[in-house]
């Protein structure tokens, strides 16, 4: 384990080790949810049924919310198996340009970090040791082939990061919400990777998502991420709490608690020290 790992993608990258996971495949339900609803006359029906109004949800679910920039106070708990101390981050983001992480440990500036569109670039500031990378090396860590600084914005802030359609996806509702479950394996294709997914993300009934969950056809790695506690802040709606679990044979879970939202302008200062040693990304 890497302490200078926990930069971007809310500490997922402490997980220096690749994140193979154990397939779970719950087929109990058949792909249904067990909740159930009554008719008038109190008879029991399925509950997933066909979305009648699917571009009230794909308006809803795709268009981005307005923003210039958003600062995130928030806690970090981390679980890999070795102990890890609370984290209180401080994630700022300004719109398709960069976000920004600076990470505190019992009140020690530990780590920092700035992505953008061209890359990611992080600094320990315990270990003295300093990363310069493009996104390929988060996909590496998490197993996928997908991330790039808009998904990574995305996941963030709680909005749909995985590309859906209505061909390649079925649609349906119930008392809880949306459900969007891929008929087809989903391939993205990479420079480097080619990968198949069977993805299925949970919407709430006003739109907000709650889950999204990605198992690669081809191997055993699963990725999963849910959000809960979403308000509106400005008049855009965000998530309190975030987990994203990676199962494997080393399993990790990390669970940000966003304690305030703020949306003034604010300063990111990055420069590493001449003293620092580059990690060289293999």
């Amino acid at each position: 384990m890497k302490n200078w790992i926990p930069l971007f993608l809310l500490l997922l990258a402490l997980t220096s080790c690749k994140t193979r996971t154990a397939v779970q495949n719950d087929n109990a339900n058949n792909g249904k949810d067990s909740i159930a609803t009554t008719k008038d006359n109190g008879d029991p029906k399925d509950v997933n049924e066909p979305v009648k109004d699917k571009f009230s949800f794909y308006e809803h679910v795709l268009v981005p919310p307005k923003f210039e920039q958003i600062k995130i106070d928030s806690k970090v708990r981390v679980e890999t198996g070795s102990y890890v101390p609370t984290l209180d981050a401080t994630i700022y983001i300004e719109n398709d340009q960069k976000v920004w992480m600076n990470l505190r440990a019992l009140f020690i500036n530990a780590a920092r970090g700035i992505a953008t569109p061209e890359g990611i670039k992080g600094q320990d500031k315990i270990n003295k040791t300093y990363i310069d990378s493009d996104f390929d090396y988060l996909n590496n860590l998490l197993n996928v082939n997908f991330i790039d600084y808009k998904s990574l914005e995305k996941i963030l802030l709680g909005r749909t990061f995985v590309k859906i359609n209505d061909r390649q996806f079925n649609l349906t509702q119930n008392a809880q919400g949306f459900k969007m479950t891929s008929n087809t394996n989903q391939k993205i294709v990479t420079d480097e990777k080619n990968r198949e997914y069977k993805i299925e993300l949970q919407y709430d009934t006003n739109y907000d998502l709650l889950s999204v969950n990605l198992k690669d056809i081809l191997s055993s790695d699963e990725l999963d991420i849910s959000y809960s506690d979403w308000n509106e802040y400005n008049g855009i709606r965000l998530p309190k709490n975030v987990k994203i679990i990676i199962k494997g044979s080393k399993s990790s879970q990390i669970l940000l608690e966003n304690t305030k939202f703020d949306f003034s302008r604010m300063e990111t200062p990055y420069s590493v020290p001449s003293s620092y040693k580059k990690i060289e990304i293999k």
